[in-house]
């Protein structure tokens, strides 16, 4: 079953107002209110993501990034010479 991109672009729009709201109205670090609103936003845009790309073999230049992908950076050792680029100004 296939969602039209229009009705997908339209749940992702209002979750992205309805995480503005939480992130507003904010009661603190970890409220519940706008953890929820924020997978709201990840999930909506996945399945807008999906849609596009079966409607028009298309995808948007957006990424929605997993919690366990940045634990994995975090846990990895930095290598200066193969992971940093030194700058002079």
């Amino acid at each position: 079953m296939s969602i039209d991109p229009r009705v997908a672009l339209q749940s992702l729009t209002s979750a992205l107002e309805e995480h503005l709201v939480a992130a507003s109205t904010r009661r603190g670090d970890g409220d519940p209110a706008v953890e929820a609103a924020f997978f709201a936003v990840a999930d909506a845009f996945e399945v807008y993501e999906d849609a596009l790309y079966e409607a028009y073999n298309e995808v948007t230049p957006l990424q929605v990034f997993d919690d366990e992908e940045g634990d994995e950076d975090e846990d990895r050792e930095v290598d200066d010479d193969e992971d940093l680029e030194i700058v002079d100004e």
